[in-house]
């Protein structure tokens, strides 16, 4: 889908495609239960983030629907003229460790699983960092 199809404003954009992530991913894509492309010019550094959403309920007794278990991708939109610069990085140092990172996740024991996970890549300075967070 095109950035205009997605209502991306014209000085935003994203640095990564679902055709990246799909190659990097190979075979693991069929743990990512969601791929979101958000538009805000809010998250700051953040470039890339994934999560692992738990099985667990966290609204009052309500369950989590099955499809929402699993691995979500969220590529953040960046300034269109940092875009060049960006997607290389992403596609050579955050998409392998984002494929080694899953690949963990999945062979980790199921404390892991009962748990949400979240790492997030940032971009500064054109330095590409990670952390990583329980929410």
């Amino acid at each position: 889908m095109s950035a205009r199809n997605r209502r991306l404003p014209r000085d935003r954009a994203w640095p990564l495609t679902t055709t990246d992530i799909t190659e990097h991913l190979g075979p693991l894509m069929t743990h990512v239960a969601e791929m979101r492309f958000l538009p805000g010019r809010d998250t700051g550094t953040i470039v890339l983030g994934a999560a692992w959403v738990a099985p667990l309920s966290h609204n009052y007794g309500r369950s989590i629907h099955p499809d929402a278990v699993g691995f979500r991708v969220d590529v953040h939109s960046v300034p269109a003229p940092q875009r060049a610069v960006t997607r290389p990085l992403l596609r050579e140092q955050a998409l392998p460790q984002l494929h080694d990172w899953i690949t963990a996740g999945l062979a980790a024991g199921e404390t892991w699983h009962l748990t949400g996970h979240e790492r997030l890549w940032l971009l500064a300075d054109g330095h590409l960092t990670h952390v990583d967070q329980t929410p």
